[in-house]
């Protein structure tokens, strides 16, 4: 079985979907390993050291050619895969409930489209989840810019020349990336808050040190499938803008997260909350690849409204490639080699991730959510 990554080219992707660590690894499955010149660049990984890990380093067309299995961060266009084997396994991010047109594509071309977003769930697939990982590093980055940006200290500080107070910081949407943000926030001495419609993890946000902001309406719970959360009642929108209202106009720094598969993300702070806030303050939206939390945010560019800065990247893990990089070829990896059959050479998915994941297979588009959400 060839195994084959090639250079990322969606605009503003540094990551890679493999490193020398998982490329042994993958050898030492018996696979063979072929990446393209250059595809570890931007992550820091040079070329050497694929090749000193044992897999051959080429041009495109050389390293594509014959593969079974195209391991990607971003999903290649299905053009670019001219050469590999008929009905070769690919796997990848292919944000599949927005970009329909490159799933049919896929289906058409004949290959096999693995969707790592797609990944259920489940205890035995915690290490094969490419969005824990990587929201994990988005939630920490999202606080480290948010702080740079900011221009003040976080933490309290008592001088001779008089007491510099504490930044006071609130996580909105206390999933994987905002459990990494309260924490790192912590770490940087702040004073830290948190709400999210999951009841769920009020004690997840008191373990970490920080308070738990929620909206008293009994028999509320924005708990969705898989640990996501759901669309929330109108009356309970109604309370959670109040809430968020009256405790955002204290606040240095917010960081929104929230964040609901397969639809546009829920708006959390209006431009009327934005304006409530004191000038110099910092909002970063984690969400605005799916069209924000926050009014008027816009992705890579720094927004100012009412003297208040609003940020976010359009692609935050990338924004630390090397580690963000390492965790996702580790997840991929976690991923094939739990259904790497020695006899075949090659993975055997099972029903309950294989089925999950996949979303293409022998001309046809096959996976049942991307069907139920028509």
């Amino acid at each position: 079985m060839k195994i084959a990554v090639l250079k990322e080219q969606a605009a503003g992707e540094t990551r890679v979907a493999l490193t020398p660590e998982t490329a042994k690894k993958f050898i030492a499955l018996g696979a063979e390993v072929s990446v393209e010149a250059g595809a570890g660049e931007t992550a820091a990984i040079a070329d050497s050291a694929y090749r000193d890990a044992g897999a051959s380093v080429g041009p495109a067309a050389e390293v594509i050619k014959d593969a079974g299995i195209v391991l990607g961060v971003q999903a290649p266009d299905p053009a670019a895969l001219a050469g590999a084997k008929p009905g070769a396994k690919v796997a990848a991010l292919f944000d599949p409930f927005r970009d329909g047109a490159r799933v049919e594509a896929y289906a058409s071309a004949g290959y096999e489209a693995l969707s790592m977003e797609f990944m259920p769930r489940i205890t035995r697939a915690q290490s094969m989840d490419v969005l824990s990982s990587q929201s994990n590093l988005s939630g920490y980055k999202a606080v480290i810019a948010a702080a740079d940006q900011y221009g003040r200290a976080f933490p309290m500080m008592m001088t001779a020349a008089g007491t510099v107070q504490a930044a006071r910081v609130f996580i909105m949407g206390v999933g994987v990336a905002g459990l990494q943000a309260i924490a790192t926030a912590k770490r940087l001495g702040a004073q830290v808050s948190a709400t999210d419609v999951r009841s769920a993890t009020r004690e997840q946000i008191e373990s970490l040190g920080a308070k738990a902001i929620f909206v008293a309406e009994g028999g509320i719970e924005g708990e969705g499938s898989g640990g996501y959360a759901s669309e929330m009642s109108d009356e309970y929108k109604a309370a959670q803008a109040k809430l968020v209202s009256e405790h955002i106009a204290k606040q240095d720094i917010v960081i929104t997260t929230a964040l609901i598969p397969g639809r546009p993300a829920p708006r959390l702070v209006s431009d009327e909350q934005i304006a409530s806030m004191k000038p110099g303050s910092v909002i970063f939206d984690l969400a605005v690849p799916q069209g924000g939390n926050v009014e008027g945010a816009v992705a890579d560019e720094l927004v100012t409204r009412h003297g208040v800065t609003i940020m976010g990247y359009a692609n935050t893990p990338a924004q630390l490639a090397p580690d963000s990089s390492a965790l996702f070829a580790r997840n991929l990896y976690n991923f094939l080699s739990a259904f790497w059959d020695g006899e075949a050479g090659e993975p055997v998915l099972d029903e309950e991730i294989g089925d999950a994941v996949r979303l293409t297979r022998g001309g046809q588009v096959v996976n049942a959510r991307l069907k139920d959400a028509g």
